[in-house]
């Protein structure tokens, strides 16, 4: 059986495969605001937007349909929120008077200045080196306090068998340090199944653990094995705008051939004080079988279930000088095999961690009691949907439609 280990990569997500046959604040507290964010030429939704109350910890992401939700207390006397994206630039939107209300917002793409970018770097690998090196300078090195949305489901075709999510609270240790990070689950939900599995049950292990274990800057030896920069192949692809700074966009591929696999992917990182901003990233399936011992953990003699798709964003939020990590999503597909039966499936597992706030003040750590643990499966740890108004303050991503269809239908099957 495998274990969560700081020094192997597949502790970065693990399956188990089973057989089965068979207190709320008063919503006048606080300002509502209800969007869907639109490229201003195209049209087109813009999705994983970062969507914040500046100079506050308070934020959200928007979702694959490009909506979102943002609760602001009215004590803060916001004016305003902020929308930033990857090469669009960052705009702010008035904090009016129309709570509750759905509104569409626009963003402009902005272009590259090339004229800005003084030296077009040879050696891509040593910004990378540069960028690891200066982590103590331009991340936290105070532990901090999170609160997080987390949600977490898993399909069978296109049927859900099961939705989980939680509002947690997140003790973030210091970057550069041998601290670990901490989650506890402050409240949560989920399902049930939607649909009943055909022959199996699939459950994912670690829950938000490992969305913590995928901030590749804290935990380069972890996710795609940064410790080691021989493990990969770097070379310079463009430059991007995050948050109206311009970003080297690094690609990296594997570069040797190690027990586990290793991972394709690019680096943003800020050319003005080098720190990684983002890193979209996905596992070298060429090796179905080195790629599959990853994943489960337990499966029924017989059975082959292997990856057909990976897809990792982690991306990160500047605020006072510093980078604190913003958003996790990992996107995962597997084909499912009986050997000598005639049964084959699919299955889509996907997690997201959105941070919606964060402070720096009376940081304690959490009890071992209160901690959730790496081999613990999130869904046992939350109780089914009972209540619509279940989240009231909290920010929390917006589901999208076919996740929001199996809200609703489950809601409706609970009263």
């Amino acid at each position: 059986m495998k274990t969560f280990n700081r020094n192997r990569v597949s502790s970065c997500m693990l399956l188990l495969l089973f057989i089965s046959f068979g207190g709320v604040l008063a919503q006048n507290t606080y300002v509502t605001i209800n969007g869907q964010l639109k490229d201003a030429k195209t049209g087109e939704k813009i999705i994983h937007a970062t969507i914040t109350v500046p100079n506050t910890g308070i934020g959200t992401v928007s979702n694959s349909d490009g909506e979102f939700t943002l609760k602001v207390n009215r004590s803060l006397n916001a004016g305003y929120f902020e929308v930033s994206h990857l090469s669009y630039a960052t705009t702010k939107f008035k904090i009016g008077e129309e709570d509750g209300k759905e509104k569409t917002y626009y963003l402009e793409i902005q272009p590259v200045q090339l004229k800005e970018i003084s030296v077009v770097p040879n050696d891509a690998r040593s910004i990378v080196e540069t960028a690891l090196e200066k982590i103590r300078e331009n991340y936290c090195r105070t532990p901090n306090m999170m609160t997080g949305f987390y949600r977490e489901y898993i399909r069978q075709r296109r049927d859900y068998l099961s939705i989980s999510e939680a509002v947690v609270d997140i003790y973030k240790a210091p970057y550069a340090s041998l601290q670990n990070d901490q989650v506890k689950i402050y409240k949560g939900r989920r399902s049930g199944s939607v649909k009943k599995p055909d022959t199996l049950m699939v459950q994912l292990q670690g829950g938000p653990n490992v969305s913590m274990l995928l901030d590749i800057v804290k935990n380069n030896d972890l996710g795609i094995a940064l410790d080691n920069l021989d493990n990969y192949h770097f070379e310079f692809a463009t430059v991007a705008n995050i948050d109206d700074k311009l970003n080297w966009v690094i690609t990296f591929r594997p570069d040797v051939v190690k027990e586990d696999p290793l991972y394709f992917g690019k680096l943003y990182i800020a050319q003005d004080i080098m720190a990684i901003t983002r890193a979209e990233f996905s596992l070298d399936l060429s090796d179905e079988d080195k790629a599959s011992s990853i994943f489960v953990q337990k499966k029924p003699f017989g059975l082959l279930f292997l990856p057909t798709s990976t897809s990792y964003l982690v991306t990160y939020r500047e605020q006072n000088g510093k980078y604190y990590l913003s958003y996790v999503r990992v996107d995962m597909k597997f084909r499912c095999d009986w050997k000598k039966r005639l049964f084959k499936n699919s299955y889509t597992v996907m997690s997201e961690l959105a941070i919606t706030d964060r402070r720096e003040d009376s940081i304690v750590k959490f009890s071992n009691q209160e901690t959730f643990k790496s081999k613990m499966i999130f869904s046992e740890k939350v109780q089914d949907f009972t209540d619509v108004d279940f989240w009231g303050e909290h920010n929390i991503i917006e589901p999208e439609n076919s996740i929001e269809n199996a809200i609703k239908k489950l809601s409706k099957g609970s009263h």
